[in-house]
């Protein structure tokens, strides 16, 4: 008895879920669940860096969004489960409904019986003076004329006639399921579904580790057949690629290629802003199968296919570049140069003490280099340096251009970027223009520095000398950085600004002590300093004081430093004398902020050799004919639905003393004004009825 109830309630559980599966209340709450994503995956940008994501949602959200992996909706597991519930229950929907459809469509009905005639809203009964059999010829034939085909049923007390068309519209609800279940599979087919059944249950490891292609073990590579794929490639000019990676979560695995793509040259044309404007890839497509190879020019919306592979031009990136890089200084009292050679995505040991500016060892990788760079120079293009202290009298005694707007486009020349890791693994990001850029007639170097790349670039300003370099500047600041040098400027300015009977030692001591604090700590030191000896409502007038005396005591620091350097002394007045203090404002404000740059040396471009690279997007689709298949099953259902209507009609003639007897009826899915009129042209074509007569 046990046994028999078991069973019965397995029976039953099946017939039920068989049910729900195939009912459609389910199907189309599935359906709102994929229009629901679709609406997320297409106004949230897809498949960015976490990074992106953090800065525009923060942690919390991020967390919760990517529970859920919003950032890549249509691979998400929950999406695939849901478009594989909705191909099961449409089918089911369809194997249920489809042959009864078809069965109503290729049915005449000719049961029915005289008396159901009566019930249709649409009918009429006349008397004609044709017999019977001239009648039947007779409506038989306007039928036809109409469209109809027709079906006779013959009694002894008469004959029907059976007559339809439009049938073929049930075809359209057939059809409109049959492409949802097409879609879907070809939609699944052309997922990351593929590639995750073999993670999941045929042994793929992704790779999370770097390591070189050819290291890479079996588990981490896809076999040369797989049935679909989506993956990307780097190629630099020169280069070729035989293989693609196909990202997996956080990891990823190789992608073996049918032909191997060797990049012989690389376009790119610019908008006048410096975007792209049009790239393109000059290929050779080698087939290893016969040796056979050809060239081909791949852009954007003008793909490659061969060998059931398309190859997409993705975008454009720095395949190796060699970049010479000059390092200045920013501590101790040498300004000593070094050069360091780098290659655009590769590390190098960079020991800072080679200069004389920290005894750390620091790693250097040059992440990215940029020949152009079309920026706005105004509000927004340059970004305000790192705040000092007594920021409001610095835009007052220095004068500093960084803050004037220009909205002018210019071509701000070649940028590099490259991250500083010191020995605790701690890394910034770095960005250093190659070229001086002129804000309002000064020259400046722009050297950007951010902790990670979801900020924005703070910049110092360093004004460039006649020369356009930053050698004086460098000798400026190892000079401010030696005490000696330091007490002979105070001497100087002592000297030269001591009033009769003054005391010597109190303004000896003050101007050291400015200056000294500038230099140790810059601008926010001082503003430090006085916030803490000077009473509240003194303040501005005392930093008013001790900035003027600093501007004073600097221009002695750079007199000595030029007279040392071998340099012609500094005008006293004139145009040139102004270009000069212009230039000692600016420079003051970058020596303030140089106490907040977090690296110990300047890297700037001295040399450059580009090597470009095309990023390709390799992909396998085979669910891509079944999409177009779906695509037309559903054009056809939607086309039979709306634009064909299932008509039926029904004619007893029955023999009379006079003549013949006749009753018909007309029925219809959709009860239209077209449908009317058809009836009423239908009833005139049959002849006057009963009442007419």
């Amino acid at each position: 008895m046990t046994q028999t109830d078991s069973r019965s309630a397995r029976h039953s559980l099946s017939r039920d879920l068989f049910e729900l599966l195939g009912s459609m209340r389910f199907a189309i709450s599935l359906l709102v669940f994929i229009c629901v994503a679709s609406i997320v995956g297409t106004v949230l940008p897809q498949n960015r860096p976490p990074n992106t994501y953090v800065d525009q949602f923060g942690p919390f959200w991020f967390e919760v969004f990517d529970k859920f992996s919003l950032w890549h909706v249509y691979n998400s597991w929950w999406f695939l489960l849901i478009m594989g519930f909705l191909v099961v229950s449409t089918s089911i929907c369809v194997i249920r409904h489809a042959p009864k459809m078809l069965r109503d469509a290729a049915s005449f009905r000719e049961h029915v019986r005289e008396g159901s005639l009566r019930a249709f809203p649409e009918r009429v009964e006349l008397d004609l003076p044709e017999t019977p059999e001239a009648a039947e010829a007779r409506l038989r034939g306007v039928l036809r004329s109409q469209g109809y085909a027709v079906r006779e049923r013959r009694e002894a007390g008469g004959v029907l006639l059976a007559a339809k068309k439009g049938s073929s519209n049930r075809l359209g609800y057939i059809f409109a399921h049959l492409a949802m279940v097409v879609i879907c599979i070809g939609g699944l087919l052309d997922s990351e579904l593929l590639v995750r059944l073999q993670v999941l249950f045929g042994g793929k490891q992704p790779i999370v580790e770097n390591m070189l292609i050819a290291d890479v073990p079996a588990s981490g590579r896809l076999p040369l057949g797989n049935p679909s794929f989506r993956a990307n490639v780097l190629v630099p000019e020169g280069a070729e690629r035989n293989t693609a990676l196909v990202m997996v979560d956080d990891g990823v695995l190789v992608q073996p290629l049918p032909f191997t793509i060797k990049l012989e040259k690389f376009d790119v044309d610019y908008y006048s802003t410096g975007m792209p404007s049009r790239f393109a890839s000059h290929v050779e497509i080698i087939d290893p199968d016969d040796g056979s190879s050809f060239k081909r020019v791949i852009e954007v919306n003008e793909p490659l296919r061969y060998k059931g592979v398309t190859v997409y031009q993705s975008n454009l990136d720095d395949g190796g570049s060699a970049v010479t890089l000059t390092g200045y200084p920013l501590r101790g009292t040498s300004p000593a140069t070094f050069q360091v050679e780098g290659v655009v995505g590769e590390s190098n040991e960079l020991n800072a003490s080679v200069a004389g500016a920290a005894t750390d060892s620091y790693k250097l990788n040059v992440t990215a280099l940029r020949p152009i760079n079309v920026e706005d120079i105004g509000e927004g293009g340059a970004p305000t340096p790192p705040r000092s202290g007594l920021s409001e009298h610095v835009a007052a005694v220095t004068g500093s251009a960084a803050g004037r707007k220009n909205e002018r486009l210019r071509n701000l020349g070649p940028t590099v970027e490259y991250q500083l890791i010191d020995n605790a693994g701690q890394a910034q990001e770095y960005r250093i223009y190659m070229v001086p850029v002129d804000l309002d007639g000064l020259e400046v170097f722009l050297a950007g520095v951010r902790e990670n790349p979801s900020q924005n670039y703070a910049y110092l300003r360093i004004p460039a000398d006649e020369q356009g370099s930053l050698d004086e500047f460098m000798q400026l600041r190892a000079a401010l950085a030696d005490p000696a040098v330091r007490a002979e400027a105070v001497h100087r300015f002592v000297e030269r600004n001591l009033p009769p009977g003054a005391d010597r030692a109190a303004l000896t001591g003050a101007a050291s002590r400015g200056l000294d604090t500038f230099a140790n700590g810059g601008l926010r030191a001082l503003s430090e300093l006085l916030e803490g000896t000077t009473d509240p409502a003194d303040v501005d007038r005392a930093a008013n004081v001790v900035l003027r005396l600093l501007n004073s005591t600097l221009f002695d620091v750079r007199a000595i430093m030029r007279e040392r350097q071998g340099m012609p002394a500094l005008a006293d007045s004139g145009a040139q004398a102004e270009q000069q203090a212009r230039w000692q404002q600016a420079a003051m404000a970058a020596l303030s902020d140089l106490a907040l740059y977090p690296a110990p040396v300047l890297l700037t471009l001295s040399d450059f050799r580009q090597v470009q690279a095309s990023g390709f997007q390799v992909s396998r689709t085979p669910g891509k004919n079944a999409v177009y298949l779906g695509c037309l099953l559903l054009i056809l259902g939607v086309f039979a639905m709306f634009y064909i209507r299932d008509r039926r009609v029904w004619i007893w003639i029955k023999p009379q003393a006079q003549g013949s007897e006749v009753k018909a009826a007309m029925t219809s899915q959709k009860r239209t004004l077209d449908y009317f009129q058809e009836f009423e042209r239908f009833r005139a074509a049959l002849g006057p009825s009963r009442g007419e007569q």
